[in-house]
């Protein structure tokens, strides 16, 4: 399949890299808007500087991959066999070639990746040398920069390759690192929470089904369970943390395991992955706090209040674009309801979810009170049995692979340059606006 998908993935690119090569020739002086101080001062929020193929957010429809909503991609990707939730190899051959994949298309990735996901031994030493309280996000990081001895591109580079088929091994590098994610994560999981018990993978299983079964999980709920949440969790526009430091480190010609490796470092922060953690402990602190069982609607209400009055936000409410519910966290309430609509946390969430909103909505600063995705995924993870929090950061790593790469092999075969924004001093800017005030 990697040929195929490879041989397809240049036919799209070289005449897209093309175009807009003309497009930045004719019209590279059409102005996309004025950039404020505020701007400046608030981690360029909303400044539009850089080009991301993969997806974009729609503030009322949320993600859409290569133009396609959530609910869309629900209908149009292949699914496994007996099963309702689309592959995570579907999406990522759309991310990367703009097509919707057939579901032979899907079965030879899976295949693919199969061949392609043993880990060298070194990769498992150096996790081992790590204590074993070490945060699982740590040993993520430092296993995929150890597998940099595999590097194809930086091997290829030092021969002096064409800058023009730099996609090739970056492509190569991409497809054996997102491979071989479930194994290392799998790892870290049993080293770490079940007395280093390793599950070997079993052939023939589709990736999810796979990771599922090396964390020790096989039930067909759990393969689902996966599948969707490897899924929702691939890409959102290249503007988040993990997305830009993993373009930002690419840009520089670093291959793909230094910059994903960034890309998971920047991951690991509160105000991006680490919110998944963060929002099933406050779900849990709630339910104890409130004497256990299923707390009431009112009860909820009091609580949020009160955390609201300490000055403390309630996490997984809230997004810097979207203004809506987030159609990640819907998917995931569907498939608590079809699976477990008498699990406890699950209606906790949902209860919080009827109640937050209004609550939030009358403050007046906060322009989005609605849930994103980080707000539901705890609560199915711990309902199988997958509870420890630390762990769940890395689950997000190992799907946000799907469009970090997929974006990072684009950037190499498009050309883009390395990214080099300028910046200003505070007092210059204190000038330029003086000068501003003074001329108008």
């Amino acid at each position: 399949m990697s040929n195929q998908l490879k041989n397809l993935f240049s036919e799209v690119i070289h005449p897209h890299a093309a175009e807009v090569k003309n497009l930045i020739a004719e019209h590279g002086n059409v102005k996309l808007g004025e950039i404020t101080a505020a701007q400046v001062f608030s981690g360029m929020k909303g400044m539009v500087g850089m080009i991301t193929e993969t997806s974009k957010l729609d503030p009322e429809e949320g993600i859409r991959f290569r133009g396609y909503s959530i609910p869309e991609l629900y209908n149009l990707l292949p699914k496994a066999e007996n099963g309702n939730e689309p592959l995570p190899e579907g999406i990522f051959y759309l991310m990367l070639t703009g097509r919707i994949p057939s579901a032979e298309d899907v079965k030879s990735i899976s295949t693919d990746w199969e061949n392609r996901s043993v880990l060298p031994e070194h990769v498992y030493k150096a996790i081992d040398a790590l204590p074993i309280h070490t945060h699982p996000m740590t040993q993520f990081s430092i296993g995929i920069l150890a597998m940099r001895t595999d590097s194809v591109f930086a091997r290829e580079y030092e021969k002096g390759i064409n800058k023009k088929e730099y996609w090739n091994p970056m492509f190569e590098d991409s497809m054996n690192l997102i491979a071989r994610l479930p194994r290392l994560a799998a790892y870290i999981y049993r080293r770490t929470y079940h007395n280093n018990n390793q599950i070997e993978p079993k052939a023939g299983l589709d990736w999810s089904a796979n990771f599922a079964h090396m964390l020790g999980y096989d039930s067909h709920e759990v393969a689902e369970l996966m599948r969707l949440y490897l899924t929702i969790h691939a890409d959102h526009e290249g503007g988040n943390v993990s997305a830009h430091a993993t373009h930002l480190v690419g840009s520089a010609l670093s291959d793909a395991f230094y910059s994903f490796s960034a890309g998971i470092n920047g991951l690991a922060g509160p105000l991006h992955g680490l919110a998944n953690q963060e929002v099933i402990r406050w779900i849990l602190d709630l339910q104890k706090d409130l004497g256990g069982g299923l707390p009431t609607s009112e009860q909820i209400a009091q609580y949020v209040n009160r955390t609201l009055a300490e000055g403390k936000v309630v996490p997984g409410y809230g997004h810097a674009v979207l203004r809506k519910t987030d159609p990640r966290f819907t998917a995931q309430m569907d498939f608590a309801k079809k699976y477990m609509p008498d699990d406890d946390i699950c209606n906790i969430v949902w209860r919080v979810y009827d109640v937050v909103p209004g609550i939030l909505g009358s403050i007046k600063k906060i322009q989005n009170p609605w849930p994103n995705v980080d707000a539901h995924s705890g609560a199915l993870l711990i309902h199988y049995g997958i509870k420890e929090y630390d762990f769940f950061t890395v689950l997000f790593g190992v799907s946000r692979a799907l469009g970090v790469l997929a974006q990072l092999t684009i950037s190499r075969a498009m050309g883009l340059p390395i990214e080099r924004p300028g910046s200003i001093t505070s007092e210059g800017l204190k000038k330029r606006i003086q000068a501003q005030l003074t001329n108008s």
